[in-house]
């Protein structure tokens, strides 16, 4: 991990936004361990409203069940708690958006944005990118060996590393998983296996 030379001032937060269809143990694996490497005092799973990214590329879970999954998945995780600011703000997710909200809600807050390595090699298609640079700063979750993405070094953006189990997960088989009636047990948490099982998620193989 790299040492991120900041003051700090307030709660150290951070926003690990995605569309979580369906939320996996990978996700949760990437949140405890950047908390607890980077000293945080709280990460927010943030589900995203309309994903932007992936809205026009396939046909995405109705926002409120992927919040409630993240919340069953998260319920007596100490230091990590769903987020629904961009779902209660509607319209499609950017991350610039939700940065300022929680910002303008807490002055003092230090904010870190927490992406995996594929994610950090595509943030010149977000959104404002320049506003999000500014505001927080940029968690890469590795897995051991992958190095840092290019284009990061020398653009000013505040940049720490946290290296996690290497789990390959697929929010993609998950569903196909959940269609086909195979298990889904330690891949996703049990509380969010429930509620996918409850609610026939996924059961039209979307």
């Amino acid at each position: 991990m790299e040492a991120v030379a900041s003051r700090r001032v307030g709660r150290r937060i951070g926003i690990f936004g995605g569309t979580f269809d369906p939320i996996h143990v990978g996700h949760l694996v990437a949140a405890v361990n950047a908390k607890h490497a980077l000293h945080l005092d709280l990460v927010i799973m943030m589900v995203a409203n309309v994903p932007w990214q992936k809205a026009e590329v396939r046909e995405v879970s109705c926002a409120e069940d992927r919040y409630a999954l993240v919340q069953a998945a998260v319920g007596g995780v100490p230091g990590l708690e769903a987020g629904r600011q961009e779902i209660d703000r509607g319209g499609e997710s950017y991350t610039a958006d939700t940065l300022q909200e929680m910002a303008d809600a807490d002055p003092r807050a230090e904010l870190f944005v927490l992406v995996g390595w594929d994610v950090a090699g595509e943030l010149a298609t977000w959104e404002r990118i320049d506003d999000v640079q500014r505001m927080a700063t940029l968690v890469i979750v590795n897995r051991p060996g992958a190095g840092r993405p290019r284009g990061l070094d020398g653009d000013g953006w505040r940049v720490a590393e946290v290296t996690v189990p290497n789990l390959e997960i697929s929010s993609t088989d998950l569903r196909a998983r959940a269609a086909d009636g195979r298990p889904l047990d330690y891949l996703v948490p049990e509380a969010a296996v429930r509620f996918i099982r409850s609610r026939g998620m996924y059961a039209g193989g979307g």
